[in-house]
Order: C-alpha cells, then structure tokens, then sequence
C-alpha cells in the first residue's frame, strides 16, 4: 500500500490548487459573461452556443475535477488512474460530440483555427488524460506529468476559445444584429 502522505500524487498538490482555481475562476467568468451578453441582440442558436461555448466550460470544469481527483487524499494511486481514465475516455466522447455538433450548425463556417482549438486539442487532452490514467500505476511520475500538461491544455483551450467567442460576438454577430435592428425600426418608423 502506497502511503498518502508519500503518494507521487502528493507532489502536486501545489499545481492543482493553482490548475483547479484557475477553472473554477474561469467557469465562474463565463457565467458572467453569458448574463452580461444575454440581452443583447443577436443572432445565435442554442446550435452554435452548444458547439462554441459549452465546450468552454465543460473543459474549464474537468480540469476542476481533474484537480480534485488528483488533489484527494488517496490511500493507492490505481483509483486515480482509474478515474483519470474515465474522465478522458468520457472527454473523448464529448469531443465527438461537439465536433458533431459544430458541423450541424449554421450560424458559422469554421475555420481550421477553430476546428484546431474545438476539436483537435481538446481530443488530444482527454486521450493524453485517459492514457496517463490507464496508465499511471505502471508509471506514475511520468504519467502524472501528461495529466498535469493535459490539465493546462484544457485552460488553455478554454482560455483561447472564450476569447475567440467574445471578439466573435463583438465583432460579428452584435454588430450585425444591431444594424438589422436598427433597420428594422427605420423601416417601422417610415410606414
């Protein structure tokens, strides 16, 4: 039985209160964000809003959970493989999911920047977490050290794809959607 307290898992302990904070942090802001911009005119689907900006906060809240798996005081190392393989194989599933969900809307054509930063990372950070999970009590420091930088992959995408959805949103869709807007009402007023 590994000891907790000399766990290879104990060594993080430091990373992941500064990886879970930042997610929880972030899931947070995007909250903000949607409720700050809910009242604005504009012209996305729940379509695109499930393609684009859920993904957001599903990545910014695994690398939450991923942070607290890792963070518990686990007696064995092989329940945290355990988990670590079930949140990446479920992540990879999500991935299909969004990726599916992308290609059906059609309130934008994707670029490959947004497939890269959509589909193509957040797949390999969810495989890079349930290889490392399934393999982790063969080779724990090395694995934990995929699962740490898959974690970041995760804020980073994040990160990169709420900044894209709102210089999107500012740029693009608000602008838009007011001038149909304003249109609209020139075109009232004159009847």
């Amino acid at each position: 039985m590994v000891d907790a307290v000399s766990s290879p898992l104990s060594s993080w302990e430091s990373f992941y209160v500064i990886v879970g904070s930042s997610g929880a942090a972030l899931t947070g802001l995007q909250f903000v964000v949607i409720t700050l911009i809910a009242d604005l005119p504009r012209r996305s689907s729940s379509n695109a809003i499930s393609a684009y900006g859920t993904p957001t906060v599903v990545h910014f809240t695994v690398a939450l959970a991923i942070a607290a798996v890792i963070s518990a005081p686990w007696p064995r190392v092989w329940p945290v493989g355990a988990l670590l393989a079930l949140i990446g194989a479920g992540g990879v599933g999500y991935v299909a999911i969004v990726f599916r969900r992308a290609r059906a809307q059609s309130e934008y054509t994707p670029v490959f920047e947004d497939w890269l930063w959509h589909n193509i990372l957040p797949f390999i950070a969810y495989a890079g977490v349930a290889v490392a999970g399934a393999l982790l009590t063969l080779h724990p420091v090395g694995m934990l050290f995929i699962v740490g930088a898959m974690t970041l992959l995760m804020l980073f995408i994040g990160i990169h794809n709420a900044w894209d959805t709102v210089m999107f949103l500012a740029t693009d869709t608000i602008p838009k959607a007011r001038a149909a807007e304003e249109k609209s009402n020139t075109g009232s007023q004159s009847t």
